[in-house]
């Protein structure tokens, strides 16, 4: 993952740690003063929630453990590969799309973040300048020319 990305999972992680878990727990303590537990949809929702916080948190610490984090600005190279900004022109509409590739837990296409992972990304990697790609994506069968690769 990018040092963006780590930077992105240990601020949710404190947030989850530091501020909904505390808050959840206050929710289960009001909800419990309410009375009969059996039938108090309140602390349910509450003890719901308290479990999904608690996975999340878990599953949060796994990735950071195990991320290998790699700077892209120290990157360089004429091929794709993790962390480069590919430049890319769909053959089909002459439209340009930027994309950077990186980690599943960072990836986002709204923002132009695609998953190491994705058909494209795997379509993409060791490919230079030039070079055309055809990938099957779920919006059908697309193929685009590399127009430009940096690293930033």
């Amino acid at each position: 993952m990018t040092p963006e990305g780590q930077q992105k999972l240990r601020d949710e992680l404190h947030r989850l740690r530091e501020v909904d878990m505390p808050q959840v727990v206050r929710d289960i303590a009001t909800a419990r003063d309410h009375g009969d537990l059996s039938e108090n949809a309140e602390y349910h929702t509450a003890k719901d929630r308290q479990g999904m916080i608690h996975a999340r948190t878990k599953y949060v610490e796994d990735c950071l453990s195990r991320a290998e984090v790699i700077d892209p600005s120290k990157l360089s190279g004429t091929t794709v590969k993790f962390g480069a900004h590919v430049s890319l022109l769909n053959l089909d509409s002459e439209e340009v799309v930027e994309y950077q590739i990186v980690g599943a837990e960072e990836s986002d296409i709204n923002i132009g973040r695609i998953s190491i992972s994705s058909p494209l990304a795997r379509a993409l990697i060791a490919k230079q300048v030039g070079d055309e790609v055809a990938v099957r994506l779920p919006a059908g069968n697309r193929s685009y020319e590399i127009q430009d690769i940096s690293f930033r």
